[in-house]
């Protein structure tokens, strides 16, 4: 009987009715949050990743990745339609799969958020130094500026990143939906400056070859694995559902018009970044191929810049305002980097609340201690629980390079992907006469293309990334059979939230 633990739809609806939070989210703020959220670290620093494994072809892997998450957000839409709460995949899972995949799901998203968190804020740190170095003539030291595998110490403009946004969550600092707005604003600015600078001056030559190799993990696949981050991210609007007026027309709209406005960009900024400097890999002395992140490709790239060549795109972690210096734009570079300093961070903010939204959530179905979920007596947070995610985000942050970090978040999102969309042909065979405010066209063949995409992408990650979901996963099991499974309210015939519940305030998106 391990998958007899279902949370019945109507009371998770009631749960959401009893102790939800204000509706005040409309289309428009939704795809602004859904836009906010995935444009980040995956374009402004995974654009060199994508093209040490890919080359030219990272225009493949960026189509590849969208169509992927594109599917899967007809999958999230449906449910989102129908169940508007928070949780995003997590309650879904709950909902049709049972509990134990449930929170299989949502341990699985702790590496998307976390970890997630913590790979933006290395994205922030390249940019901060570049801006650092080219407007104020302050290099900062290579061993404060990136993690040991890089040749550096430790990553410190990346912790006190994390630091900051920590301690802005725990004292309960609003991100309301206009600073956001105006946020992703500042982002498509930014875009819409690179593309237009860069169109212009297109090299057919820069595109040969277009895939220097091939299809696989180092390859084509392989950069869309890695790159599917750079859209990581749309799911957060699913998880404000419970704050949105009329739910079922306006989280669609915001689920798949953020993912649609953000491919566009990502097909012209790649073209913009190939076209004008070149995107072929870096390879060794001997002509391998060397994987990104690793210690032998940024010797390599040391090696490059001292013989005077200019440096190439793959080496560089702020490769948009990199490439608009490379062609005589210094200033419009700077603009670049002044923009993702200012608007990386509130990537991270999002990424590590919705990390606290999980765990609130999984802590009002008793799977986790409720008092993760206690509220500060004068700031009226979460902050046992920010300031453990804090200290994961911190930790993993100073260390790790963002290529690494990126496809360890990717692990786990690929499968909460995978289960949402199981979820949702499930629903259609169990509750066939629920209303669905919005049905995904052609289920029967989107739900088996996202499940069987995501399981592709998975396959194609690095091999410590691959590893990085089922260790994680066994650990999940650990604490589920000896803390979550027993103290569960559907295990106690609790299937309603408790009337003192602790409710979660100091961030509004």
């Amino acid at each position: 009987m391990m998958f007899d633990r279902v949370k019945p739809l109507s009371a998770i609806m009631a749960t959401a009715e009893k102790k939800g939070l204000r509706r005040s989210l409309g289309a428009f703020q939704l795809t602004m949050l859904g836009i906010g959220a995935v444009i980040g670290t995956g374009i402004f620093v995974l654009t060199a990743e994508a093209a040490q494994k890919a080359g030219p072809g990272m225009m493949l892997s960026f189509v590849i990745a969208g169509f992927v998450c594109a599917v899967a957000a007809l999958c999230y839409a449906e449910l989102a339609a129908m169940v508007p709460v928070a949780g995003s995949a997590y309650t879904y899972t709950y909902a049709v799969m049972g509990e134990l995949l449930a929170w299989m799901v949502g341990w699985a998203l702790i590496l998307e958020y976390a970890v997630g968190a913590s790979a933006v804020a290395v994205g922030w740190s390249g940019y901060f130094v570049g801006l650092m170095r080219s407007s104020l003539g302050i290099d900062v030291p290579l061993w404060l500026s990136v993690g040991p595998s890089q040749g550096g110490l430790i990553n410190l403009p990346a912790v006190v990143i994390a630091a900051l946004v920590t301690g802005l969550l725990i004292i309960g600092t609003t991100e309301s939906a206009r600073v956001n707005a105006i946020l992703v604003a500042v982002k498509v600015a930014a875009l819409t400056l690179f593309i237009a600078l860069t169109l212009p001056m297109l090299k057919g030559a820069n595109f040969h070859p277009f895939i220097p190799n091939g299809w696989g993990t180092v390859g084509v696949v392989g950069a869309a694995s890695s790159i599917f981050f750079a859209y990581v991210g749309f799911d957060a609007v699913s998880t404000a559902a419970e704050e949105t007026v009329n739910p079922q027309r306006n989280v669609p709209i915001g689920l798949i018009g953020s993912l649609l406005i953000c491919t566009v960009f990502y097909l012209l900024v790649a073209a913009g970044a190939i076209g004008t400097i070149g995107a072929q890999p870096v390879r060794g002395v001997m002509g391998q191929i060397l994987a990104p992140g690793t210690p032998e490709l940024a010797q390599r790239c040391v090696a490059i810049v001292a013989s005077g060549a200019a440096q190439p795109l793959t080496c560089s972690h702020e490769a948009l305002a990199h490439v608009l210096r490379s062609i005589g734009y210094t200033h419009f570079g700077n603009l670049i980097g002044v923009a993702a300093f200012l608007a990386l961070p509130s990537v991270v903010l999002m990424m590590m609340y919705g990390q606290t939204r999980i765990f609130f959530v999984m802590a009002r179905d008793g799977l986790l201690p409720r008092r993760l979920a206690s509220v500060h007596p004068r700031w009226r947070t979460p902050h046992v629980v920010t300031a453990f995610t804090g200290l994961v985000v911190i930790c993993m942050a100073a260390f790790l390079p963002v290529g690494k970090l990126a496809d360890y978040s990717n692990s786990g999102t690929l499968f909460a992907f995978a289960m949402v969309a199981v979820s949702v042909l499930v629903l259609r065979r169990k509750d066939p006469a629920r209303r669905r405010p919005f049905r995904a066209p052609a289920l029967y063949i989107v739900a088996p293309l996202a499940i069987a995409g995501c399981a592709i992408l998975y396959a194609k990650l690095p091999l410590i990334a691959i590893l990085v979901l089922p260790i994680w996963g066994a650990v999940g099991l650990l604490v589920y059979f000896g803390y979550g499974r027993p103290r569960s309210y559907v295990a106690r015939g609790i299937v309603d939230v408790e009337e003192d519940a602790p409710p979660i305030h100091g961030v509004q998106t």
